[in-house]
């Protein structure tokens, strides 16, 4: 094939290639998504969240997830953090919370939510973060875990451990989880009971939850917890009721659910103040 007909070809390929994508706007907003085909950090103007304040019965896990996010927002070291245990007690609520004080304390922190299906991309998202050196970002990443011949804790290694390059300084990685491992126990038990080396066989995935530098256990709430949420929606909201009538139709109410969480909480006092005509 001649010079010319090579030349012809590579100008088709140039003009059906897509453009390359803009530099991000990290100036559009406090918090993105991150979505791809094509590759895009969306922003997002308003976070749907609660103030800190309001998070009770996680006093722990909260304060010790504050601490690590100022440190960070500062440029000092911290952690990756991983807020496993029971669902509805607040967990992605806690990331959302602790980002919010940060800003209120003037740090230029932004928040990007990843999506589990979205990892096998991270490396192209870092890339984008890496090249903004005076902003810093929590990467987040919701109710995340790995069912059977899940490739995707792969890439996650990532934003972990980030290869010989490293992961990006001004980057921190924070993910949710009803797993402690991010993977089924009976995965886990399937693992060790097929493989000629059980110990190796199970390593690398029950590895991948020992790589976040914080562990945030989340556990289900004694009743008067339950209570005191509700107290503090009431008290947040204006919405006045006796604490005697109020502990009656939240104990019927968890009853109905079978459950006590911070999620059971707020459903039963959206359903409260609905009745009395105030909207969240």
């Amino acid at each position: 094939m001649n010079e010319a007909a090579l030349n012809r070809i590579a100008a088709a390929l140039e003009r059906i290639a897509p453009a390359p994508l803009p530099a991000p706007d990290f100036d559009a907003a406090d918090a993105y998504l991150w979505q791809t085909a094509p590759d895009r950090l969306v922003p997002v103007p308003e976070v749907s969240r609660v103030d800190l304040s309001l998070l009770q019965g996680i006093d722990r896990s909260r304060d010790t997830l504050l601490a690590n996010t100022l440190q960070f927002a500062r440029g000092a070291a911290a952690n990756n953090a991983l807020l496993w245990g029971a669902r509805g007690m607040g967990k992605s609520s806690l990331v959302k919370a602790v980002h919010a004080a940060a800003l209120a304390e003037g740090a230029n922190l932004k928040l990007v939510e990843l999506s589990r299906e979205d990892l096998p991309t991270v490396s192209r998202l870092l890339a984008h973060l890496r090249a903004a050196p005076n902003t810093r970002f929590i990467l987040f990443c919701d109710d995340l875990s790995f069912s059977h011949d899940d490739q995707h804790y792969k890439s996650l290694k990532a934003v972990l451990d980030g290869g010989i390059e490293g992961r990006p300084r001004n980057v921190i990685f924070y993910a949710t989880s009803n797993r402690r491992h991010l993977m089924p126990r009976d995965m886990i038990e399937n693992e060790r009971s097929t493989a000629i080396n059980p110990a190796e066989a199970v390593e690398e995935k029950v590895s991948l939850s020992d790589r976040f530098g914080l562990w945030l256990g989340f556990h289900p709430c004694s009743q008067d917890e339950f209570f005191a949420m509700i107290e503090g929606y009431c008290q947040a909201h204006g919405v006045d009721i006796s604490p005697e009538d109020m502990r009656a139709e939240a104990v019927e109410w968890y009853h109905t659910r079978g459950s006590r969480s911070g999620r059971v909480a707020w459903q039963y006092f959206t359903d409260l103040a609905g009745r009395r005509g105030i909207s969240l």
